[in-house]
């Protein structure tokens, strides 16, 4: 395994992250558990959940992943040697069955931290993350910003003193965002910057050689602000194992949950076989390709992987051994010239 550092910190990271969002639904509890065996075993120190998961999140089965990851903790012993991550849901329609008000509120953050620690079995979260703002803007498939009607009134350092208040009580450990923007990043650096107030430390986005929308403002952002990437979907819901060209099976994600479909467009399926026949070339598989392209960006901290079996995940943790070499990198950028990110 290899590791680095949560920026700003001295909290020791796998490069790889165990997503654990199929536990409850995809995955029993069992099998959950084997992964989280298996990847410990191998180094992976790095857990990333949410309080929505497991996906799709429905009322009979949100909170379902942290129930598992905490009688895992309970069961192994191993919570001390676990850097845990955790999220806030963030406005939506589709989640109130979750609390009262689906917001950033001092009340809703508490609610949400309380339901999440107690299922989780621990007194604390090392990195709390903002699932996604609360503000109308571009995210989940949409690719460019469009002004839209927004009640949202900037309310960035109520939440930061919030989540301060919460850090300074022991139930948190550090702070991040996940589907953010540049302009949202901006914001919180500049509160925390001129009020003394807590520094986001990560934002986990979506990142993979079918979208590479992270490389345009935010790959910069973090880079000089000394932010770390959380990937996600780095290989597009399973598109990029290459296992979609050979046809669709009722058990494969997209089929499962057609409303995430962001990687299921015919440009995507052009691209991957590309993307296949350059892996090809070189003797890789196409998994490895596409997660090794994510895992060698200076602005990763840690790619989240997520798998429904143990051998997927056995081929996920692997592929931190394979390096792309320049020959590989330029033909990848060839194809990203004819398929701009496909996927938004």
């Amino acid at each position: 395994m290899k590791y680095t550092t949560l920026p700003n910190t001295d909290i020791k990271i796998s490069k790889i992250c165990l997503g654990t969002m199929t536990f409850g639904q995809q995955n029993t509890e069992a099998e959950g558990h084997a992964q989280m065996d298996y990847a410990f075993e191998k180094g992976v120190n790095f857990f990333d959940t949410a309080e929505m998961y497991s996906i799709p999140s429905k009322l009979e089965t949100y909170g379902s992943t942290e129930k598992i990851i905490g009688t895992w903790f309970k069961k192994s012993g191993k919570r001390e040697e676990v850097v845990l991550a955790s999220k806030i849901v963030g406005p939506s329609p589709s989640f109130g069955y979750m609390r009262e008000k689906l917001d950033f509120s001092p009340k809703s953050i508490q609610v949400a931290l309380d339901q999440s620690l107690q299922r989780l079995q621990t007194d604390y979260i090392d990195l709390y993350q903002l699932h996604w703002p609360e503000r109308k803007t571009n995210m989940f498939g949409q690719r460019g910003f469009k002004v839209q009607p927004d009640a949202w009134e900037d309310n960035i350092q109520l939440v930061l003193e919030t989540l301060d208040g919460f850090i300074k009580q022991g139930k948190i450990k550090h702070i991040g965002l996940s589907n953010e923007t540049p302009w949202g990043v901006m914001r919180f650096l500049e509160e925390s910057k001129y009020k003394n107030l807590p520094r986001v430390k990560t934002i986990q986005n979506p990142y993979s050689l079918l979208n590479r929308i992270f490389e345009t403002g935010l790959s910069e952002m973090c880079l000089r602000e000394n932010i770390g990437l959380l990937a996600y979907s780095p290989l597009a819901f399973g598109v990029l194992s290459g296992k979609y060209l050979k046809g669709m099976k009722p058990n494969y994600r997209i089929a499962l949950f057609p409303q995430y479909g962001r990687y299921n467009s015919e440009q995507c399926t052009e691209a991957t076989k590309l993307y296949q026949k350059i892996a090809d070339k070189y003797g890789l598989s196409l998994t490895e390709m596409a997660l090794a392209f994510v895992n060698q960006q200076a602005f990763m901290a840690s790619s989240i992987i997520g798998a429904t079996t143990l051998e997927q995940l056995k081929e996920n943790i692997a592929s931190l051994d394979v390096v792309l070499s320049d020959e590989i990198l330029k033909e990848i950028d060839a194809v990203q010239a004819i398929f701009p990110d496909p996927a938004p």
